[in-house]
């Protein structure tokens, strides 16, 4: 059977189980009894050994037996039961006793991963049931062997059958898969330019990834240096150097993956050494890779995923500034993917140990979320400010299983060659694409590797408008793939446009009767006291508040277009009466009497500056590389002539006016003008909508029938 046939008959348990397991909780019996079947089957060639050399050993006194067992076993773990999956079955009235004895026989480090499913409650639940023995004996019916299903193909049926779980779950997209053609891609593209380096003689290299979810990334990383890339199993491009000395490195948040990861690793290194450094638990909040430098990273952390389970951890790291993991800045807590990247770049080599690069996917989010001086945007900041983006790839919509939104690859490095040195590339890759014979979930393309090279291709060319035929709306039309800028180019400063209040005043009765609405004016005949006291003193705010009615309206209702005249006639108004009122009356009167007008003379405050009109600011976006001066001068001054730039709002980490802000708008840089169809195409297929539409309100309405 090949994977997928595999795949369906264990995913077959769930005809079995259904009446007894929500659909969400088939993970609860599948995934664990995949990992076991398949460790029978890895140790059935050695179990007597292991069982000999138990005895052996006890025999000679010996009390630490690990050693000995994991040479008799030829791996980094071991099973000291008398039992595997025939010899279960064979004792049917005892099952599920029979198999907690089987699973507590494994050594300690694959018990800690076995115990992540918390499958002896499901045993339970099986037993009860009266299930036990058929899921049990289904498993045992495939075989799960090395020699029968090879590394990288067991890797692919636990990968399909977490995205059939998630299905189940509908979890976030990206979360736990990503599939394989993508992964190859990425690989290609965090190694890129390093395959002299890595081909020396006695290279040593460490790999990394931080939500390693079923270990997928890390695994490729390793095979596409020391094996080549498969592709059903045969090599279709040679290793890089099959002598080379990779080590992997992960952390993944979620028990049941975590343990396939491990347990998949202690199979496929025999020395253990991958799968120990696989550690469990949130990288965002507990990082156990703490300290250690890495030279590749690579990640596919998951989309629109909030961190609030993690929030604490989170600020305390940032407050920590430059010590801290997220010292650059803090996206909004319903997406953490920037964290993840903020993470990798805390863990890569300093340039003067070699430096790293690092591959992650990620949707269109962090591209430009975020205003100017919001934390999103400081994070894009301290990458383009520290040269660390050497490019960033569109990828085709409809790569993902349960997702069919766009995702970006971003390539970050911090040892750039000379020539990109302080520029970056955008690839366009969007268009390349293959369809499917067959759909899986929303996976409806594929990225073959004929296309694979090609991106790879333009990124080496490293070339500003290079072009390549693609596919578009049905037609082939070439068009640019690849664009080069300054990193300034994706920066701007903030600046607030401000212009003056100019307004004019009228004392007449419908503007005087707008003092009902001001929150002050209707204060003055409130009291927070009670009793007597209480009523007394609003008693005497409403004798001001009439006193007051009376002043305005003994002022001329005739339009006044200067606050300084208008507060003039007031004050003089005032002064006759003998009335007494605070500050915040009088900035009432004046908010209820006046209105904006252009026409007006402007208004100045009491050291004679000019006084900004809040219903009239705006902002405008100036390019870093241009002088705000200049661009004031062009884009808005002759449109507003009596505008002025607020010097106050600047930036707070240089200072100077304007906050500095940082985004990509990838589809900008590739926009192209489709001219609209011609009236004349547009009104025949409206005529022909409109035939349509008579025609079947005739047959709903019974008008093709005979009539009596």
């Amino acid at each position: 059977m090949n994977h997928s046939e595999i795949v369906s008959f264990i995913w077959g348990v769930a005809d079995l189980i259904r009446d007894t397991f929500k659909r969400g909780k088939y993970q609860d019996v599948i995934l664990p009894l995949t990992v076991l079947r398949r460790l029978d089957c890895v140790l059935a060639p050695t179990k007597n050994n292991v069982l000999s050399a138990q005895a052996k050993l006890r025999g000679k006194g010996l009390e630490n037996l690990e050693r000995g067992l994991r040479t008799a076993s030829g791996f980094a773990f071991y099973n000291t039961s008398r039992y595997d999956f025939d010899k279960l079955l064979a004792d049917a009235p005892h099952l599920a006793a029979n198999l907690r004895n089987y699973i507590d026989g494994f050594s300690q480090n694959m018990k800690e991963v076995l115990e992540r499913f918390d499958f002896d409650n499901t045993i339970s639940k099986l037993d009860e049931a009266g299930l036990l023995f058929q899921v049990v004996e289904r498993f045992k019916n495939v075989d799960l062997h090395p020699d029968v299903i090879d590394n990288p193909t067991m890797g692919t049926i636990f990968e399909e059958l977490l995205r059939k779980f998630n299905e189940a779950l509908n979890e976030n997209p990206g979360e736990h898969f990503t599939p394989r053609d993508v992964v190859h891609l990425m690989v290609d593209l965090m190694l890129a330019g390093d395959e002299k380096l890595i081909r020396e003689k006695g290279i040593v290299r460490t790999v990394y990834d931080p939500c390693c979810g079923s270990g997928g990334m890390l695994l490729i990383t390793k095979e596409h240096i020391t094996i080549g890339v498969r592709k059903n199993g045969d090599i279709i491009r040679p290793p890089i150097n099959p002598h080379a000395d990779i080590h992997l490195f992960g952390q993944e948040v979620n028990p049941e993956t975590w343990a396939v990861s491990k347990s998949d690793l202690y199979i496929k290194d025999p020395s253990g050494h991958d799968a120990d450094h696989i550690a469990f638990g949130s990288t965002l909040s507990n990082d156990r890779h703490s300290g250690m430098p890495f030279d590749y990273l690579i990640a596919n952390p998951p989309y629109g995923k909030d961190w609030k389970r993690d929030e604490e951890a989170v600020m305390a790291e940032h407050e920590k500034g430059a010590g801290g993991r997220f010292g650059p800045g803090l996206p909004r807590i319903s997406d953490g993917q920037l964290l993840f990247l903020l993470h990798m770049l805390s863990h890569m080599k300093e340039l003067d140990k070699g430096g790293s690069r690092i591959a992650i996917i990620m949707n269109g989010s962090p591209l430009f979320t975020g205003d100017a001086g919001s934390g999103e945007s400081e994070i894009r900041r301290f990458i383009f400010e520290n040269d660390l983006l050497e490019a960033l790839i569109a990828l085709p919509e409809q790569l993902f299983y349960n997702t069919g939104i766009a995702t970006y690859v971003w390539v970050v490095t911090n040892r750039k060659t000379a020539a990109r040195r302080g520029r970056v590339q955008l690839i366009d890759a969007s268009g390349f694409w293959t369809q499917m014979r067959k759909s899986l979930g929303n996976k409806r393309r594929e990225i073959p590797l004929a296309q694979s090279q090609d991106i790879l291709k333009l990124l080496a060319d490293f070339k500003d408008g290079d072009t390549r035929t693609v596919a578009k709306d049905g037609k082939e039309e070439i068009v640019v793939v690849s664009k080069v800028f300054p990193t300034t180019q994706f920066g701007f400063r903030k600046i607030t446009v401000e212009r003056p209040l100019r307004l004019n005043f009228q004392a007449n009765p419908e503007r005087i009767a707008r003092l009902d609405e001001e929150k002050v004016f209707l204060g003055l005949a409130q009291s927070k006291k009670k009793g007597a006291a209480g009523a007394k003193e609003q008693a005497e705010g409403r004798v001001l508040q009439d006193s007051i009615r009376r002043i305005l309206r003994s002022l001329p209702d005739t339009v006044i277009k200067d606050r300084v005249e208008f507060e003039r006639l007031l004050d003089s108004a005032i002064q006759k009466t003998g009335v007494k009122f605070a500050a915040p009356a009088r900035k009432a009167i004046l908010s209820a009497l006046s209105e904006r007008d252009e026409t007006a003379a402007v208004c100045r405050d009491r050291d004679g500056n000019l006084e900004p009109d809040p219903e009239l600011r705006d902002t405008e976006n100036v390019p870093l590389s241009e002088s705000i001066e200049a661009f004031f001068k062009r884009e808005v001054k002759p449109h507003v002539p009596d505008a002025w730039i607020d010097t106050e709002k600047q930036d707070q980490r240089d200072g100077k006016v304007g906050i500095v802000g940082f985004e990509i708008n990838f589809n900008r840089y590739f926009y192209r003008y489709a001219p609209p169809r011609k009236l004349s195409e547009i009104e025949t297929d409206i005529r022909a909508l409109e035939q349509d539409i008579v025609r079947m309100l005739g047959e709903v309405t019974g008008g093709g029938e005979d009539k009596p």
